[in-house]
């Protein structure tokens, strides 16, 4: 019997690295191939515990690379592939657009072309609710698959435009393909520029977090287990052509997940710096995840026990997290992959 080969795209990224743990540990008979350029964000040290694994596999290449990426589709010929490699940080996007342009747009275009031409069994593409705009603050009004696509940053700008490939792709080629739209994520080797894994380590050295204007914008955080476990059904039983939403039921604003996790950790609010707010910084994202849910998929965390459970493997994995803000990662790879 022939094992199923899934490739992961940005599987050195936070949610993609967690995916490829979560994948190489639930399906010893898949292959696991793990590709990813290693930018400022891409780390291998998360995967320690894997790397020697028969199953797990890493290739280090550029998504927007053509000849790279059409030669190895050619040599693996994959069944799979989850495609969460893309430039993320809305802030970088601001100041260095074209960047996320030739990652996020171009770097899909050219996967699409390579599963299209050797025949994958299913294409999964990674998107994120920040195509969809923004909400108001009504408690009552959700992003739902069908809400119309107004991006406000060139982030969520390109990723719409990946998503525009990805469906139209399926519509003139035929590829089975998904788009998924997650919520905010959060947990462990989440990169420490974000809101949780930065306030976090700031307040672990007492020194100041800083907040985007009042802190009253609104994220729904989504635990990133629980969005591992929703790709892997998607990927196995997802309906082609399909978007589907996923997000945790989990709505708070940026100063109550700030508080929330000063308060865990015992320390002063007066750590709290609200700074200039972030061009067009959105009001409010909110997912209403019902068609995924009769899929089949509920999360398994609250925000209470995600926050907590995040947290303390903060406080148990500092080792981690230290080298990320010394830099001392980026080596990692030279040590172990071309030393060796």
């Amino acid at each position: 019997m022939n094992r199923k080969k899934i490739l992961v795209t940005g599987g050195a990224g936070f949610i993609g690295g967690n995916f490829v743990q979560y994948m190489v540990n639930k399906y010893p008979n898949y292959d696991i191939y793990n590709l990813d350029l290693l930018t400022y964000a891409g780390d291998l040290t998360k995967h320690r515990e894997i790397e020697n694994k028969d199953n797990y596999h890493f290739v280090k290449a550029d998504i927007a690379d053509r000849e790279a990426i059409m030669s190895l589709f050619e040599k693996e010929k994959f069944n799979y592939v989850a495609h969460f490699a893309a430039e993320s940080h809305v802030d970088r996007s601001i100041t260095e657009p074209e960047i996320f342009v030739e990652t996020n747009v171009l770097g899909t275009q050219v996967l699409l072309n390579a599963a299209k031409e050797i025949g994958v069994t299913k294409f999964v593409h990674v998107s994120t609710d920040e195509v969809y705009g923004e909400l108001d603050f009504n408690p009552t009004t959700f992003f739902t698959e069908e809400t119309p696509l107004q991006p406000n940053s060139p982030y969520s700008a390109s990723k719409a435009s990946s998503d525009f490939l990805v469906r139209a792709y399926h519509e003139t080629f035929g590829l089975p393909v998904n788009i998924t739209r997650c919520s905010n994520n959060y947990g462990p080797f989440h990169f420490p520029e974000k809101l949780i894994p930065l306030t976090i380590s700031r307040v672990l050295n007492e020194e100041k977090v800083p907040v985007y204007g009042d802190g009253k914008n609104i994220r729904d955080w989504l635990h990133v287990l629980d969005h591992c476990a929703a790709i892997d059904l998607v990927l196995h039983e997802g309906v082609n052509g399909e978007v589907y939403n996923v997000g945790g039921h989990n709505e708070r604003t940026n100063l109550e997940v700030v508080k929330t996790i000063i308060n865990t950790l015992g320390k002063s609010e007066d750590l709290i710096e609200f700074v200039a707010d972030r061009l067009g910084h959105d009001k409010r994202y909110a997912i209403d995840p019902t068609k995924l849910e009769k899929l089949g998929w509920n999360p398994t965390y609250t925000f209470e026990t995600g926050i907590a459970q995040t947290i303390q493997w903060y406080l148990d994995n500092k080792w981690w997290w230290e080298q990320i803000i010394s830099g001392e990662y980026q080596n990692y790879f030279k040590r172990q992959y071309l030393f060796n």
